[in-house]
């Protein structure tokens, strides 16, 4: 085929143009595909002959419904699968391009007369095999009765779609490892910043020994996210003799109170251009992101790395924080000072801290932005396509 625009046809449990969801990741995609790629229809997300079944456990509690709906939906997946082949018969599409919800491809099966891909940042059983996983437990035991019928679920679908395209080394690993499958089709292409379009840096926050050393934190989940060692981080660069504070940005920990070195901002909008413009003063303000957490991968990285701000992480799961690039990735069970440390250094070195913003901002521009990944699957996409053509 030509390089004409594609027919792509976008399945997903919840809607992309809702930009709250899955971390505005879904919305990103959807869009970015849209500029590079072609036509985007969004499917439905109906349940069909079960949707009364959908609907009600929508309006369980969160934290049920999440864990719930996906398992019915593979146990349901032939039965919902037929009228998903019907919209897809009705659309002529190039391209079945599925985002997070592997339960929407249950019971689809091979579909011969276009290109099928699936994208996440983990799926069920790699997720739960993994540290990430393993550090969060399951809040249902009975559930791992469950996890060899969900495993083979999986393996099938995967072996059934054409592309994975995954964000990270970790997850295209963990695919392969958990399921025996060839990685001949699995594509590593990493995900965006879940902000719009920055700017490109006129002028960097310069790093000085006899200066305040400004350490920001983001997350709404104080401990998930890696907080309380982000707060030892603090009290270590103290303890070394270092003017610091921590700015804390979406959440308000319990029992925490602002003071000289703790600045806690509960939460903004970046919907609202006064919070957008907040926002990016303190990412630009700051000396270094602090968020320690377990991550499948971790939007936040990208965010901070368009802004030319090193991230400070754990070396778990797909963050996509290369050291010595966008900052540095420790050994899990760093502690506090152990992370105080490679800041020293900097402090110590602020020509060696002000190159890692300049590196971090060029691993926005070439990698961690949505137009990088919409125009590298754009091609994956069409020389598929041309492929099965």
């Amino acid at each position: 085929m030509t390089d004409r625009s594609l027919k792509i046809a976008y399945l997903c449990d919840i809607t992309p143009l809702d930009a709250n969801l899955y971390s505005g990741g879904n919305a990103r995609m959807y869009h970015a595909l849209r500029r590079h790629a072609g036509e985007v229809t969004i499917l439905s997300n109906s349940w069909h002959l079960v949707e009364p079944l959908r609907r009600l456990v929508h309006r369980l509690p969160e934290a049920i419904n999440l864990r719930l709906r996906w398992r019915l939906h593979l146990l349901l997946g032939r039965l919902i699968a037929r009228d998903l082949r019907r919209e897809l018969a009705r659309g002529d599409f190039d391209v079945l391009f599925c985002a997070y919800s592997i339960q929407s491809l249950a019971g689809l099966g091979a579909t011969p007369n276009m290109v099928t891909a699936f994208t996440t940042d983990a799926t069920p059983t790699t997720y739960k095999r993994s540290l990430v996983g393993q550090s969060f437990g399951s809040m249902l035991s009975i559930s791992r009765y469950f996890d060899p019928w969900v495993a083979a679920q999986e393996k099938r679908i995967l072996a059934e779609t054409d592309l994975l395209l995954l964000p990270s080394d970790w997850l295209k690993e963990g695919i392969e490892e958990s399921f025996a499958l060839p990685g001949d089709a699995h594509h590593v292409v990493p995900w965006g910043a879940n902000i719009g379009e920055v700017a490109a840096l006129d002028k960097i926050a310069p790093l000085r020994a006899d200066a305040v050393i400004e350490l920001l934190f983001m997350g709404r989940d104080w401990h998930a996210k890696g907080g309380p060692i982000a707060r030892d981080v603090l009290d270590a660069l103290i303890a070394r003799g270092h003017k610091a504070r921590l700015t804390i940005l979406g959440c308000y920990p319990d029992g925490m109170r602002e003071s000289d070195t703790i600045r806690i901002i509960p939460q903004l909008d970046k919907s609202k251009p006064e919070e957008m413009a907040r926002f990016a003063a303190l990412f630009r303000s700051a000396h270094f992101l602090i968020n320690p957490s377990f991550e499948s991968y971790g939007f936040a990285y990208c965010e901070a790395s368009a802004y030319g701000l090193p991230s400070l992480s754990f070396r778990v799961g797909g963050v996509p924080v290369r050291d010595g690039i966008n900052g540095h990735a420790l050994p899990l069970g760093t502690d506090g000072d152990g992370f105080a440390a490679v800041i020293s250094e900097y402090i110590a070195n602020p020509s060696a801290h002000k190159a890692l913003r300049k590196s971090s901002r060029r691993e926005y521009e070439e990698r961690l932005n949505w137009d990088a990944w919409g125009r590298r699957v754009s091609q994956i996409l069409r020389d598929a396509v041309r492929s099965k053509g």
